[in-house]
This record gives C-alpha cells, sequence and structure tokens, in this order.
C-alpha cells in the first residue's frame, strides 16, 4: 500500500474502532476492503467480511473473506443483519444506489451502516480532479468521488436518518510517508478551521422503518441466504 493509503486507512481504522465498539446486535457484515479490517473492536458474536472476488494467496490480510458475491446483490435474508460497513464501496461501484438498496433491505430495524468516502470538497479532491485532467491521477482513476451531501441525500430517500458525519485528514495530499508523519500542524488546523474539508468523510446511518415501535432486542437469530455467493472461509469471529 502506498503512503497515501496508509495514512487513509490509520484514521479509518481508528474511527472504525471507535464507532463499532459501542454497535451492539447479533450480525455485522463489511462489504469490500478486507485490508482494512474494520469489524476488529465490534462485540457482535456473528461477523462476516465479504469481496468481489478470492483474494490473492499473498495478500496481507487481517480478517478472513467469507464470502465472494456481486455487491448488488447481498446474499443474506431480508431485516437479518445489525451493522453494515461499506469502505469506499460506493465510489467504485457501477451500481452505487443499488447496493445501497440492498444494504436497507438486509438491515433490521434501527440497524446501522457506516459508509466511509473521499471528499471531493478537499485538497486531496482538487489534486486527483487535476490529476485525472493531466491523465496522472492522484488516486486510483476508476474511483469516482461522491461528496457526503450526495450521499446522504441517497441515504434520505431510502428513510436512513443520518446521526453522524466525520471528517479526517488534513495533510497536504502527497505520497511521502515523512511529510504524512509529520501532518500534526496541518491536522489541528484543519479539524479546528476547515473541519468539512478533510480528504475523507465518514456517514454513520441508522435505518428507520415508520410505525414501528421496538422495546427489546430481537433474539431471533436469521440464518444467512443461501444464493449464488461462494464461502471461501470460515466466519471470522466467533464469541464464546
Amino acid at each position: 500500500m502506498q503512503p497515501a493509503g496508509s495514512y487513509i486507512c490509520a484514521w479509518e481504522q481508528a474511527q472504525f474502532d471507535l464507532l463499532t465498539a459501542d454497535i451492539f446486535g447479533f450480525h455485522a457484515l463489511q462489504i469490500g476492503l478486507p485490508q482494512l479490517p474494520a469489524l476488529t473492536a465490534s462485540r457482535m458474536p456473528h461477523q462476516w467480511q465479504t469481496a468481489q472476488q478470492v483474494p490473492q494467496m499473498n495478500a496481507m490480510l487481517r480478517q478472513q473473506v467469507v464470502l465472494v458475491h456481486d455487491f448488488a446483490e447481498l446474499p443474506f435474508d431480508s431485516q437479518s443483519i445489525d451493522l453494515v460497513i461499506l469502505p469506499h464501496v460506493l465510489e467504485f461501484a457501477k451500481e452505487p444506489h443499488q447496493i445501497l438498496r440492498e444494504v436497507d433491505r438486509i438491515l433490521i430495524p434501527e440497524g446501522r451502516v457506516i459508509i466511509s468516502g473521499l471528499n471531493r470538497r478537499s485538497l486531496w479532491g482538487a489534486r486527483q480532479m487535476v490529476g485525472k485532467l493531466a491523465r496522472r491521477p492522484f488516486l486510483p482513476e476508476e474511483g469516482e468521488f461522491i461528496s457526503a451531501h450526495r450521499l446522504k441525500d441517497w441515504l434520505k430517500l431510502l428513510s436512513m436518518e443520518v446521526s453522524e458525519t466525520y471528517f479526517g485528514c488534513y495533510a497536504l495530499p502527497v505520497d511521502n510517508t515523512q511529510w504524512l508523519e509529520n501532518s500534526s500542524l496541518m491536522e489541528n488546523l484543519g479539524q479546528r478551521w476547515w473541519p468539512r474539508f478533510g480528504a475523507v468523510y465518514m456517514i454513520e446511518a441508522v435505518k428507520r422503518v415508520r410505525g414501528m415501535h421496538l422495546v427489546g432486542p430481537a433474539l431471533t437469530q436469521k440464518r444467512v441466504r443461501r444464493t449464488s455467493a461462494v464461502p471461501v472461509a470460515n466466519k471470522m469471529k466467533e464469541h464464546g
């Protein structure tokens, strides 16, 4: 992984650890980017990590991929998952709306989704745009930045209520390890003076269902629906 990617992943890992530790339930799902173990701090007993293809044997993964499938057709029962993590999935997807619809389908009422993405309104976004025009993109060229505001509108159409939005990574858009590691001044200035212009955002939303009143945790554990998904390993984590 390049220095810029490692820098972003480090911030996201810290945020995912903080957010997932206090979300309770039975079933948690991370879709895509197995290089970033977003469910490490989760206390949920049943966890799944999925990908669109079987990882290479030499891939440095800290969590196992257990399902290989098309992200536009999630192989899980409706209203069966308590938490879904989408790290940089939508911006590389051909059908981001369809993926969100599927996430909405499989989430239980009051279930949560956490989405991370690259911020168009940042120095990193500006450098990527200039780089594409010059045919020298700074970040992966196939990615299409989705603004946090636009993503919130999509979630609202699905009756998902955004509870929190976080921004981070205010260092200059360089691919130099030393510069990025010594960016504490830029980080402090950014958090204080231009908080919404971080290179990365993270949105947490809750699935709301009108007319439904929850009186306690759902105790029925639904099984994974068998479709065209291909299991490639055992479940990632099983707590006693």
